[in-house]
């Protein structure tokens, strides 16, 4: 079985980011992926160099989780939120803030099953066009693109 590499990036709406990627893996353990903390410490790490010293999730609606990232020079950035909605293996929707410099997004991902593929769509929702333009022209892209790609091959190694 072979997964999609790339990730399609889109701006379904003014103040959409949308990005789809398909992996080959089953959708539970996709979802768990992206939900418990042994395994996103593995993926969920941006560009090469950083760590997750810190991922803390309460996977339930009104529960929160934080992370933090560290690079090898001690520098780091924090990320928080809560869950407003989660149908186990197949979408969570949260809110997520990077600090007073950002503002707070609604994220939606989707875990579609297809046989042993699943693809994840991820919906960032921001309160301006404004916000998601701003937010486009950081490393957003390039930093979720090599997670996903240090994802597909993390879970090759789960199945």
């Amino acid at each position: 079985m072979t997964t999609d590499t790339a990730s399609a990036w889109s701006t379904p709406t003014d103040v959409e980011v949308a990005v789809t990627r398909t992996f080959a893996a089953p959708q539970r353990l996709v979802f768990e992926a992206f939900t418990k903390p042994e395994h996103i410490v593995h993926w969920m790490l941006g560009p090469d160099g950083w760590t997750m010293p810190v991922c803390e999730v309460d996977l339930r609606p009104g529960g929160t989780w934080h992370m933090v990232w560290r690079r090898a020079d001690g520098t780091e950035m924090s990320m928080t939120g809560e869950y407003l909605s989660v149908t186990p293996h197949s979408e969570t929707v949260q809110t997520e803030a990077w600090g007073e410099d950002w503002p707070e997004t609604v994220n939606t991902t989707r875990f579609v099953a297809d046989g042993e593929q699943t693809t994840v769509v991820q919906t960032m929702k921001y309160p301006t066009r404004e916000a998601r333009d701003r937010a486009l022209q950081t490393g957003m892209k390039d930093g979720a693109n090599t997670s996903y790609d240090r994802l597909a091959e993390y879970l090759t190694a789960q199945v």
